[in-house]
């Protein structure tokens, strides 16, 4: 059996890396609780062997996660986009967030423009789209950007 290319300089088999990553990511565990866990299980590594793997193959790993979830979401009949608009100050100049929340509340996108008009709002759909594919519906705060963004990409929009 080979190792993937992102494992291949490691002495440890990528099931103990991941598994080691995984349980310092998705539970509240510190670095040594999980040198712990995997001690009693007959591996032995260090907290920072297990620190430098979570730096190493964490993105890796998050990446994957998520790459998985938009396409199980893909799937999922009811793929919507709640996408709007919010005014903020950097420096003292007003700004607009623009952002994009999926159906069950996760913050797809987020971009600051200067600007809120059509060309923000198409840059902004445009990256959106890009990353996650387009949505079966596309909830907006009726704002006339929007409207004209989503007709120049050729998406549908209701509002």
């Amino acid at each position: 059996m080979t190792k993937p290319a992102s494992f291949k300089y490691f002495k440890t088999s990528p099931e103990v890396i991941r598994l080691a990553v995984m349980l310092y990511i998705r539970f509240p565990l510190s670095l040594r609780n999980v040198e712990d866990l995997l001690h009693e299980r007959g591996i032995d590594v260090s907290h920072e062997t297990v620190r430098y793997w979570w730096n190493r193959f964490g993105p890796v790993f998050a990446a994957e996660i998520r790459r998985k979830r938009v396409q199980q979401l893909r799937a999922f009949s009811k793929w919507k986009w709640h996408v709007d608009e919010v005014f903020v100050k950097v420096n003292g100049k007003r700004h607009y967030l623009w952002r994009a929340v999926d159906h069950e509340g996760e913050v797809l996108e987020a971009v600051v423009t200067q600007r809120r008009n059509k060309a923000a709002a198409l840059k902004f759909l445009r990256k959106l789209m890009k990353r996650h594919g387009c949505a079966k519906e596309v909830v907006t705060d009726r704002f006339a950007s929007y409207k004209a963004a989503l007709r120049e990409i050729g998406a549908f929009e209701k509002q």
